[in-house]
């Protein structure tokens, strides 16, 4: 079907214009949404504003280009997720918004994980334009049409992810990111503590194997490890990302890499123990290729507490 919108030309640029707006909103939109910030693209600007402190809504309107209702609309959408609050500014006479330590922390988080990729996917797609302002429309949009902004953004976050296998340095990395996910949800166990503590001699001396996913600009991401408990039986473990990484894929590169060095280590019985409050990592098993299975679950399950859910790899 013909494109009445640019078919029309000039005469309709500002629906055409609106339309590529749409579409950029839309593949930010799936970027936030895959790393679990609950925000979207129409707030980034005032969020983006309020680092540099308080401000009172006027002044946050003409920062941001944008109607004073529109703004006090989203400040509203902000301080019910808990991100900014209001404050009486020193004379008293106006109310300020301001950053709540939950604001500043996800704030940190977009200029680590958001912002930086979408910016040079950008620039890289504007590095392309020229000739008459409708030729560069017509270019950004044939470019969104082969791929969206969402699928360039996660191309990028890919490529700059590494597996790469234990070393003594990266073992604080290894508790760290397990400890926090174990005291979020559970209690830690003695068998926590044990192999936490002692990577090195609790898993990689006896044969098995520690992961870690590692960004060339954000550092270790996650982590997981390949414990062996018998002659060609392993049990993948101590699988965890950052939290402030989430939604970046490091989670699934790290499975892959898992299951491929288990191959390689001669695993002929690969299995994990978890909880069924690990919805979306039991989830993300399932999808590549483990099978709840009770008989894992009779030879395994009591070593931990949490455990209620034991699955084998079924390839």
């Amino acid at each position: 079907m013909a494109d009445l919108i640019a078919a029309m030309g000039p005469a309709f640029l500002g629906s055409r214009l609106k339309r590529l707006a749409e579409q950029f909103q839309a593949g930010a939109a799936r970027v936030i949404e895959r790393t679990g910030m609950p925000v979207q693209p129409a707030h980034m600007p005032l969020i983006a504003a309020l680092q540099g402190g308080p401000m009172a809504v006027g002044a946050l309107a003409q920062a941001v280009g944008t109607s004073q209702p529109g703004v006090t609309r989203s400040i509203r959408q902000l301080a019910d997720l808990g991100l900014v609050r209001s404050e009486r500014a020193a004379d008293r006479r106006e109310r300020r918004v301001a950053l709540t330590e939950v604001g500043e922390a996800l704030v940190g988080r977009c200029r680590k994980i958001i912002w930086p990729p979408v910016e040079r996917v950008v620039e890289a797609m504007c590095e392309q334009l020229d000739g008459p302002v409708i030729a560069q429309i017509a270019s950004l949009e044939a470019q969104l049409a082969d791929r969206s902004l969402d699928a360039r953004v996660a191309a990028i976050l890919r490529d700059e992810i590494a597996i790469c296998d234990f070393a003594d340095a990266l073992a604080p990395a290894f508790h760290d990111i397990n400890a926090a996910w174990i005291e979020s949800m559970f209690v830690m166990e003695e068998a926590d503590r044990r192999v936490l503590e002692h990577p090195r001699a609790e898993i990689v001396d006896h044969g098995g194997a520690i992961l870690f996913a590692r960004s060339s600009t954000l550092g270790v991401l996650g982590t997981c490890a390949l414990k062996k408990t018998g002659k060609g039986s392993f049990e993948l473990t101590k699988m965890g990302v950052r939290e402030e990484a989430r939604g970046l894929g490091a989670g699934e590169m790290l499975l892959h890499a898992a299951l491929d060095r288990a191959e390689a280590l001669g695993a002929r019985k690969l299995y994990l123990l978890t909880s069924s409050k690990c919805a979306t990592a039991i989830h993300l098993y399932e999808k590549h290729g483990f099978r709840h299975d009770a008989q894992i679950m009779e030879e395994h399950g009591r070593e931990y507490g949490r455990c209620d859910v034991a699955m084998r790899y079924a390839g």
